[in-house]
């Protein structure tokens, strides 16, 4: 079974002052390492990329380019796949959100459609709210 990384995974395991840093570290690196099928999708990379750069979320923001390294490092590996919208995404979206999605469960909503769209069943993350949605297993790696 493939599985896929929320953005707050990275994000600790970048963060060298979080108490969650370690075992996330050791999580991205276990996952890195293979051969389970890794997917990453955009809205993962990008979020992670926003995040660590900004001076409000880390201590020690790290730079644009050590953050692209970081992505790039994942991407080369061989069993890691990269994942966009396919055709049909906007009425997949539209059955996974369901009609009351609003504000912070947008992002959420459009990882787990990206997720369905890829057959990508498992994901590593502290949000809890992707327990809304049919089919996904999640795993909090810090429990």
């Amino acid at each position: 079974m493939s599985s896929t990384l929320d953005a707050n995974i990275l994000v600790y395991a970048s963060n060298e002052a979080d108490e969650v840093h370690r075992p996330a570290r050791d999580l991205v690196e276990r996952l890195a390492a293979g051969p389970e099928i890794v997917y990453l999708f955009w809205p993962t990379l990008l979020g992670y990329l926003r995040l660590v750069t900004h001076p409000a979320i880390l201590p020690r923001p790290l730079s644009p380019v050590v953050v692209m390294d970081n992505v790039e490092s994942l991407l080369e590996r061989a069993h890691v796949r990269i994942g966009g919208e396919l055709e049909g995404f906007w009425q997949r979206f539209r059955d996974t959100a369901g009609t009351t999605v609003r504000g912070r469960d947008v992002p959420d909503a459009h990882l787990a459609t990206l997720m369905r769209q890829y057959d990508v069943r498992r994901i590593y993350t502290r949000d809890q709210g992707f327990r809304r949605f049919e089919g996904i297993e999640v795993v909090d790696p810090f429990l």
